[in-house]
């Protein structure tokens, strides 16, 4: 009776690595970028986006992934970056994140280059400016309400393969 509860097991154990790791729930991703940001503003989620399609595209491991983030002329900070810190988990501190000291081209909110640090193959993302208001609207709403905002607004950003 316990050898084929063990294989069941095995087997459901073994299924779950198959999937990617997006554990985290909306109040989980809430809870997070409120804590890393102190708050979580409409930005966030915007960053947690990014984040999650590059983990899922270019199939990196945990801490696997490398950020340069070009911030636009017009948002107050580079308040996206956080989210997308915090989906992939790369981090200054480890030299994975870095905020570029120039800026987005001009009519760009932003722009992200995020690289597999193992195989090179790199997305470059990037958010028109055209995006601002409707991103700063989402702040009259509750968190929830600006995390369901950014997961389902349609083409909220552009990706193509990094240069």
């Amino acid at each position: 009776m316990k050898k084929p509860l063990l294989a069941v097991a095995a087997i459901l154990l073994a299924l779950t690595g198959l999937y990617p790791a997006h554990s985290e729930t909306r109040e989980q991703w809430i809870e997070i970028g409120a804590r890393v940001h102190g708050a979580f503003g409409a930005f966030i989620p915007v960053g947690i986006r990014i984040g999650l399609d590059a983990k899922e595209r270019l199939k990196a491991d945990a801490r696997g992934l490398s950020v340069t983030f070009y911030n636009g002329e017009k948002p107050p900070c580079p308040c996206v970056a956080d989210g997308v810190m915090i989906a992939t988990q790369a981090s200054p501190g480890q030299g994975t994140l870095l905020i570029s000291p120039e800026k987005a081209p001009p009519g760009m909110m932003a722009v992200v280059i995020i690289r597999n640090r193992k195989t090179g193959e790199g997305l470059k993302y990037t958010i028109s400016d055209e995006w601002l208001p409707k991103i700063l609207g989402w702040n009259k709403s509750g968190p929830a309400d600006r995390f369901d905002a950014a997961m389902a607004a349609e083409g909220l950003f552009k990706s193509e393969p990094a240069p």
